[in-house]
């Protein structure tokens, strides 16, 4: 199970995991958490699913929300950077400890903000760097779902090497 190497490799390599979600509405965090030792590196989930709460709640720029809407690669970044420094301040940790994931995206059945179903960024942010990727999945709104969460966590184990 991929979920479960993430858990323990992120335990093994002391790191702690920041998440920020809209699109899966806490389904990754969910899925995370569903394995043994989770409590010991999952600090916390962040569902921002309105774009309001994305700003006042990650910093997502709110010129850039109103620029480009809510699902973008850039908001996606800002959301994982976001949630990565806010939950490692009120924890008092090292940033360079914590790596954040966001997830945002069009789930259906209508468009939204002229992007189309299906459409998915997923950002990861830690001492490694910044990556962001764009996808395109197929399927009914929990399809939908299922598949940016089951990608987010193959991008997560893909990052931690």
């Amino acid at each position: 199970m991929i979920s479960k190497d993430v858990i323990e490799t992120l335990s093994n390599k002391k790191l702690s995991l920041a998440i920020a979600e809209s699109l899966t509405g806490g389904m990754l965090c969910s899925e995370l958490v569903s394995n043994p030792g989770a409590s010991k590196v999952i600090l916390g989930s962040i569902v921002a699913y309105q774009s309001g709460l994305k700003s006042a709640a990650l910093g997502v720029n709110v010129e850039l929300l109103n620029k480009v809407g809510a699902v973008d690669g850039e908001v996606a970044v800002m959301m994982a950077e976001g949630v990565r420094s806010r939950l490692a301040l009120q924890l008092l940790l090292d940033t360079n400890n914590v790596i954040g994931i966001a997830t945002t995206g069009v789930a259906g059945p209508d468009t939204q903000d002229g992007k189309p179903v299906g459409l998915a960024y997923i950002a990861i942010v830690g001492a490694k760097g910044i990556q962001v990727w764009e996808d395109q999945f197929p399927g009914d709104r929990q399809a939908i779902r299922e598949a940016v969460t089951e990608r987010a966590i193959a991008h997560l184990r893909e990052y931690l090497g």
